[in-house]
């Protein structure tokens, strides 16, 4: 049995992997840090354009996480073991997984996972795309293609890999506490470093001088700037470290304001952006030692050719020839095949899985119908690493056809005699003719020479191979990167190409990537590299192999394999509750392998949510519930592959007992903390630079609420409960259980107030303001609660719109559109809330910004809003037109939405298509801006005096009335008047004081009916 490493071993045998690997190792940055990639050997060499491949172990200091060494799972100093290789090599996935293996992990038995997370640094203008690694649902790594350091675009681009060793060999050694773990033979963590642990929490949370940290900051940014000054990018930057490492130490006192966050982050962020600056012209000056790397060079995918290549794979790998067939290609056969066409990518992001499937489709959907290449069906199916296009039935080639090309006019391209001109000659020369074989055709009333030729159709193979490098190149993310193939961008690497029509390849060369025959299975399959012999049946072939190209065949396996487990232990899985995470973890896994799971009861006394909540956003994880819907001590883990049941379910169980610990700490916490200093607590909390904290945006909920209350006339136990919930508002978001999990704001909130004494009304309230959460969600129950709600998403829309942060595209990141449908159907499920208009309630809050919000701000915001509710109410299946014909009461949701019932009811109703007619016909022949005025006394013809009669009655009868079928009703007598004054009288007399007095008349009727609906629309 191989002896388990200690933690010392485990660094010595990184640092021997890595450096047979090409890596320096050099030693961790002498001032504090916050993560191995603020050292200069990241994030200075990362810049410009030479070659660096480096590794060292970092002593990441974060003020924030210090526990005093009582949290098993946070510390204020932890080790990581860094890594950057530049240019990304193409194989850093395979390189990571050999270095797993080498500190004694079996990633065959463990269920090694690479699950999105994007990474940014706001404080020195970084970011990058990849994943965090999971050994059995524990994030062991972060893996990150860095696009962007110093506020510099990267060229080339770097991969940065960053080990979490506490947490590594946490569970290689199978201990719960990172004191227990072995760092050295006979020595612990503990024994070795629970000292430092203890009292530099003690000096972060509780010691450190505030006055002095300011102090120091301002020192170090004026010593970082002094040395910019004198062109020295080193020690500047050492200076931007220390003022980021104060920063955090000021910050986890709870020192920082709004303000000095935003300002302090900008001031570190130009320091960073001049340091880098300066360094690449400093290595420029020096002539670039280490050599320039364009970035250009083709990427390679794997570790070493033993372990996992195929000769297709070695066209991807340095030095492979661009355009270069994998393999000779011979002619294409007589008959119809099947086209496979397989885009090979790092593990995608479960939304992008689906969203590229789609996107493929319509590629291929669309370049195919530009060319006269028979074919079947289109099917396209996509998992984490792969997205698989099948076309059925590809003809052989293109039908021929006949074209014609038109030439000059006939009579300018012959002379008197009939002789060809100059024109006629070169139109011929032009197309390889003779002008003896010039046709001509006639194009409206002129007659052109033209030739007409037959066209052969070209090959599959040849149409193909032009085809498919577009679909390829033009694949895009919601957010995109670079890596290491020349204009190429997507949402992750694209690492191999897998081309075929029946059993023979299609050539192509996309950047550095050509096609072949080879997909890559499992990274741990005996060979991860697999030829394909033919294009038929080609999702049977990758099941064969353990692959499941077919979400929905995926998303069975959960569900099937989830729901039986759960049954096994008395439990159920509530699949419509957590459907959208059963689709996440559907495009996690290529396999999925469901493990139940279990944990201590004595968690069950956390509060559900919070159960649930760790479960779904650290983990994926599905909870099982009894038939009541109440917790069990189970839950379900979906693997990807196969593995070791025991492992894997060791693991996950080791993972989810630290995440209830820390979850069982930050309750106790909270509960020890008084409402009141939690709300105070939000004033450091920023919530946009123009419109202050979060606590000034709560006092603007609070204000807004109060005067929505004053409208609708709210008093008594109501307006009680409105007041107290007001002064507590988002008091949840200053909680340490809601900075660690956000979407437990509301609920939160509930739990604290009741259990702090407050009445069960304030703390229902308190949760309903965060309501809805989402589409479908459910919405406050009770009138406190709604306005609340209302007052918070009316807020949000008008200070939002008045400083531009309205939504562009796809991008929405405060959740506007969310927002706007939140106020829409909380207005139209809600009777009580019938004398409040949208615009009314926007005016409100916008009178409480603390920016100007402009009369067409506000406008905009409300035809947003509005614009929301038309798309809401077609998608649920109402015609448009109907739905047109009703915003014009859409200031009153529930109103617009009662008149669309009617409406609908109305359909085929004889009675009301005339009403619909006669005022119709009223609005049109009354020209805009006609006003409702006449004189009756000059009402001379009977059919006049009729409809004045008519029109007089009926206003008395509605007086205000807005059901549109009562109005249908009631204006039985003035339709029949409308009708039989446009059969008697001529509205357009010759008398302008007649014919004004008449329009007047008609222009009245039309009021009338104004704002019912938008009787246009109807047309």
């Amino acid at each position: 049995m191989i002896s388990v490493l200690t933690m010392q071993e485990a660094l010595l045998v990184l640092n021997k992997y890595w450096t047979e690997h090409g890596c320096l190792v050099v030693q961790p940055m002498n001032t504090e840090v916050g993560a191995g990639t603020l050292n200069p050997a990241t994030f200075l060499r990362v810049q410009g354009p030479e070659p660096w491949r480096v590794a060292y172990v970092e002593p990441s200091v974060r003020p924030d996480d210090s526990r005093y060494g009582e949290n098993p799972n946070r510390l204020q100093t932890h080790t990581q073991y860094q890594v950057i290789l530049k240019p990304e090599p193409g194989n850093a996935q395979e390189l990571f997984l050999g270095s797993l293996r080498a500190i004694g992990i079996d990633t065959a038995a463990h269920d090694i996972r690479f699950v999105e997370d994007n990474w940014a640094s706001p404080a020195l203008g970084a970011w990058g795309l990849g994943w965090e690694v999971w050994l059995d649902g524990l994030e062991i790594t972060q893996f990150t293609y860095f696009q962007q350091a110093g506020g510099i675009a990267l060229d080339p681009v770097s991969v940065e890999i960053t080990y979490g060793m506490e947490r590594i060999l946490m569970a290689l050694q199978g201990v719960n506490h990172f004191k227990d773990l072995q760092y050295a033979p006979g020595v612990t963590y503990g024994e070795a470093f629970g000292q430092a642990e203890y009292e530099m929490s003690r000096y972060y949370l509780d010691e450190a001088d505030l006055d002095t940290q300011r102090t120091l900051f301002e020192a170090y940014a004026s010593e970082a700037r002094r040395m910019l000054d004198a062109n020295l990018p080193v020690p500047a930057y050492s200076y931007v470290l220390k003022c980021s490492h104060t920063f955090n130490v000021l910050d986890a006192r709870g020192a920082i304001s709004t303000t000095e966050r935003a300002s302090s982050f900008a001031r570190m962020r130009g320091l960073a952006h001049e340091v880098a600056e300066l360094w690449v012209a400093r290595r420029e000056e020096l002539g670039f030692p280490l050599g320039t790397s364009s970035g250009t060079s083709p990427a390679t995918s794997g570790v070493q050719a033993a372990e996992t290549r195929s000769h297709a794979d070695a066209g991807e790998s340095a030095g492979a020839e661009a355009g270069a067939a994998s393999e000779p290609v011979l002619p294409a056969g007589p008959a119809p095949a099947t086209l496979v066409l397989e885009i090979g990518v790092e593990e995608m992001p479960p939304a992008e899985v689906t969203r590229t499937s789609q996107a493929v489709r319509a590629a291929l959907t669309e370049k195919l119908a530009t060319t006269r290449l028979g074919h079947g069906e289109i099917s396209v199916s996509a998992s984490p690493r792969r997205v698989v296009a099948v076309v059925s039935e590809v003809q052989p080639r293109e039908a021929d056809y006949e074209q014609t090309v038109r030439g000059p006019r006939v009579s300018a391209a012959y002379d008197a005699e009939g002789n060809p001109t100059k024109a006629a000659v070169g139109f011929a020369r032009s197309q390889g003719a003779d002008p003896a074989d010039l046709g001509r055709v006639t194009v409206g009333a002129n007659e052109h020479v033209a030739l007409t030729r037959q066209v052969v159709g070209r090959s599959a193979e040849e149409v193909l191979s032009s085809l498919l490098p577009e679909v390829v190149a033009g694949l895009r993310g919601e957010k995109n990167m670079r890596w290491n193939a020349p204009r190429l961008s997507f949402t992750r690497p694209i690492r191999w190409i897998m081309a075929l029509l029946g059993d023979q390849v299609i050539p192509f060369t996309v950047s550095s990537l050509t096609s072949g025959r080879t997909t890559q299975v499992h990274r741990d399959a005996v060979a991860p590299a697999v030829e394909v012999p033919t294009a038929d049946a080609y999702l049977s072939f990758l099941k064969e192999h353990g692959i499941l190209a077919d979400a929905a065949e995926r998303r069975r396996l959960v569900v099937d394999g989830a729901t039986r487990l759960a049954a096994e232990v008395g439990g159920r899985i509530d699949v419509d509750r957590h459907g959208a995470l059963i689709d996440e973890i559907t495009n996690l896994v290529e396999f999925p392998t469901p493990i139940l799971g279990g944990f201590d009861a004595k968690y069950l006394g956390l509060p559900a949510d919070i159960l649930v909540t760790v479960m779904r956003k650290h983990q994926r994880y599905l909870p099982v519930v009894d038939a009541e819907g109440r917790m069990l001590p189970y839950f379900v883990a979906v693997a990807n592959g196969h593995c070791d049941h025991d492992v894997v379910r060791r693991g996950n169980e080791a993972v989810l007992r630290a995440r209830y610990e820390d979850a069982a700490f930050f309750w106790k916490a909270d509960l020890e903390t008084p409402l009141t200093e939690m709300r105070e607590k939000i004033r450091l909390l920023t919530f946009e630079e123009r419109l202050g904290s979060m606590a000034d945006r709560a006092d603007r909920i609070s204000a807004v609420a109060r005067r929505l209350a004053d409208v609708l006339g709210v008093f008594g136990a109501d307006r009680e409960v409105l007041e107290r919930a007001a002064q507590l508002t988002k008091f949840d978001l200053g909680s340490q259980m809601v900075t660690e999990l956000s979407s437990l704001a509301g609920v939160m909130a509930r739990e604290y107030a009741a259990r702090a004494g407050e009445s069960e009304a304030v703390a229902q309230a308190l949760f309903e303001n965060e309501l809805p959460r989402s589409a479908g969600d459910n919405l406050p129950a009770t009138l406190p609660g709604a306005l609340l709600a209302l007052a918070d998403r009316l807020d949000l829309l008008a200070g939002l719109f008045a400083i531009g942060a309205e939504p562009t595209g796809s991008s929405d990141p405060f959740g506007l559109r969310r927002s706007a449908l939140g106020v829409v159907n909380i207005l139209l499920r809600r009777s009580d809330l019938a004398g409040l208009t949208l615009s009314e309630g926007l005016a409100i809050a916008a009178r409480e910004q603390a920016v100007p919000v402009e009369a067409k701000t506000l406008d905009d915001t409300a035809q947003f809003v509005l614009r929301r509710f038309e798309q809401q109410l077609i998608e649920m299946g109402h015609s448009t037109t109907d739905v047109r014909a009703v915003l014009v009461r859409a200031d009153s949701p529930l109103l617009a939405a009662r008149t669309l019932e009617e409406l609908e009811s109305l359909q085929g109703d004889e009675r009301f298509a005339t009403v619909l007619a006669a005022f119709q016909r009223a609005r049109r022949i009354v020209p805009a801006g006609v006003a409702a005025d006449y004189d009756p006394d000059r009402l001379a013809e009977p059919a006049e005096q009729a409809l004045h009669a008519a029109l007089t009655k009926c206003r008395q009868v509605l007086d205000g009335e807005t059901s549109l079928v009562r109005f249908s009703t009631e204006t039985g007598d003035l339709v029949d008047a409308v009708n039989t004054f446009f059969d008697d009288v001529l509205v357009m007399a010759e008398d302008p004081g007649v014919r004004a007095n008449r329009l007047g008349l008609l222009a009245a009727v039309r009021d009338l009916a104004e704002g019912i609906i938008d009787w246009e629309a109807l047309v």
